[in-house]
């Protein structure tokens, strides 16, 4: 089981973060503080850090810093969305992928992969999600429907991993946006309801005429599964 250490000031996203990654098969532990992360970082037990920039007391790009003095454990940065600076930075002093925040939970699983293989630390298991004709590549976040390519974007195939991994079963709104989006859901936001039209026109419709994504108004959708 792959050591993962997280170090982020946000403890609601850390947390959540955490819990997906667990269910993902990895072994996670958590910092909120650079100077209490370092010494975790360079100890040789994690396999993968991922770190913040922005934090208090120590940032982000200083404790990469000091992580490259003592260890080439494989860092991934999340990154404030467009922050180039930081971005260039953190590749510079050897940071080995990013990822821009808020981000999903499955897009952060899939990198920690694909970072952990190129350094040789991941012995890859079937990474396959199945629900009915839905085949979901994981690791390479492609899709299948009905044994043809399914085009997703990576929204999209966050939000239907969601959905997949509770076949049959209605997912609250919320937990949807958590899970798919990384964050919470706030009063009006309608991104979720706009990504799934999407998904809905892509799937078709059933033999019945329904679509395969089914809604409670108000309360969750529910990918239904085959006859």
């Amino acid at each position: 089981m792959e050591k993962v250490l997280l170090i982020d000031d946000d403890e609601e996203l850390t947390t959540l973060l955490a819990e997906y990654l667990v269910e993902e098969g990895f072994d996670v532990s958590t910092a909120h503080d650079g100077r209490a992360a370092i010494g975790k970082a360079t100890s040789g037990s994690v396999d993968i850090v991922v770190l913040d920039i922005m934090m208090p007391h120590m940032n982000g790009i200083e404790l990469l810093q000091r992580i490259r003095r003592q260890s080439a454990v494989p860092v991934l940065m999340l990154t404030a969305k467009g922050d180039d600076v930081d971005r260039i930075a953190g590749l510079n002093l050897g940071a080995d992928d990013y990822v821009p925040k808020p981000c999903s939970p499955g897009e952060l699983a899939a990198r920690l992969r694909a970072i952990l293989r190129r350094a040789g630390r991941y012995a890859p298991a079937p990474e396959i999600l199945r629900a009915g004709d839905l085949v979901l590549y994981l690791a390479s976040r492609v899709a299948e429907w009905r044994g043809k390519p399914l085009d997703l974007t990576g929204t999209e195939f966050s939000l239907l991993e969601v959905l997949a991994r509770n076949a049959g079963q209605l997912v609250p709104k919320q937990d949807i946006s958590k899970r798919a989006f990384g964050r919470a859901l706030t009063p009006f936001d309608r991104r979720i309801d706009v990504h799934i039209s999407s998904v809905r026109q892509k799937l078709g419709a059933r033999e019945d005429g329904q679509s395969w994504i089914q809604s409670v108004r108000g309360q969750g959708y529910q990918l239904l599964q085959n006859h």
